[in-house]
């Protein structure tokens, strides 16, 4: 591990959204929720080349160009190269849910020249000195058995030579984030949507992990799709990529009750249940417009009663 703990803010934005994810957003409209962000005290941010095809990382590079260097952190992924489409024509890459010219695509190279070109790239679009902390992105759907071998021991390599300061994994996939912390050598992974308020299956095996090799984690995802951005959740929300399952839905009407009789805002205690696990170090959260980034900020301050979270523990709602 880095000899030299990174230090992350409590709250990081990720910026999925300012790669036109979901929707399509104007450069001026990128550059006011970044923004929003700082001026609400954000001092974190992640990025990857995947999001936009690059858009993402070039945005928030430009943003952050503009701010002192030594005031912020940021986070990009490698694992997948942005190289020529030769199938290029005048597409969307709406397949990856991204409003941007599909005039690239991604390329797996999980090869000691493969990580550092994406590094390299990452820091190019950016237009950044240095990168803070590099995660690879979602091995497990390419090769994790490959990411082991290679790709883990070149990121070991760029940090002990100093190319950045800290290295982990980002992945949805509990398994994938278990079997790396334990067999790689790595200082904070991101977790997404696997430890929220309403499911944590990274508990069983991910958080454990963490506790003996000393890893931190940066939570992502932890509205669930979006079910937790709301103080009232509605039946015909998304969750994951379809409808939401009865059982998932009957537990979160048990934890807007419990939300009710304490007047806790449910986007509140999605956002802090996280920071309770003392692995973790930050929880990222994204959003394209500058009034819902605002929000959060607020409710990630809010004062949430200790009895809330007891009743929540005494329910089994979430792990003591």
């Amino acid at each position: 591990m880095s000899s030299v703990e990174l230090q992350l803010p409590a709250l990081g934005y990720g910026a999925a959204n300012v790669g036109n994810l979901f929707r399509e957003l104007s450069d001026d409209e990128a550059w006011a929720v970044l923004e929003a962000a700082w001026e609400s005290g954000v001092r974190y941010y992640d990025t990857a080349p995947h999001y936009g095809l690059g858009l993402s990382e070039k945005r928030l590079g430009a943003f952050l160009q503009t701010k002192p260097r030594d005031e912020f952190v940021v986070s990009t992924k490698a694992g997948r190269l942005l190289r020529p489409n030769p199938d290029f024509d005048d597409g969307l890459d709406t397949a990856h849910d991204f409003f941007v010219p599909d005039d690239l695509q991604r390329v797996w190279d999980f090869s000691d020249t493969g990580i550092r070109t994406s590094l390299e790239e990452s820091r190019e679009r950016m237009g950044l000195d240095r990168i803070d902390l590099v995660f690879l992105h979602d091995p497990e759907r390419n090769d994790l058995d490959l990411a082991l071998a290679e790709a883990f021991p070149a990121l070991e390599a760029v940090r002990a030579e100093g190319g950045v300061q800290s290295i982990g994994i980002g992945s949805m996939a509990s398994d994938a984030l278990a079997r790396s912390v334990r067999e790689a050598d790595l200082d904070i992974i991101m977790i997404a949507g696997r430890y929220t308020l309403l499911e944590q299956p990274a508990a069983v095996d991910v958080l454990p992990a963490c506790h003996e090799r000393g890893t931190g984690v940066v939570a992502a995802s932890v509205f669930n799709s979006g079910l937790l951005a709301k103080a009232e959740p509605t039946r015909d929300s998304r969750y994951e990529y379809g409808g939401v399952p009865d059982e998932i839905w009957a537990r979160l009407q048990r934890i807007v009750a419990v939300c009710r009789a304490h007047d806790v805002p449910l986007p509140a205690a999605a956002i802090q249940f996280p920071l309770r696990e003392a692995a973790t170090r930050s929880v990222v959260l994204g959003s394209s417009r500058p009034e819902q980034v605002r929000q959060n900020a607020e409710l990630a301050s809010l004062a949430i009663p200790d009895e809330f979270w007891a009743e929540l523990v005494a329910d089994g709602l979430i792990p003591a």
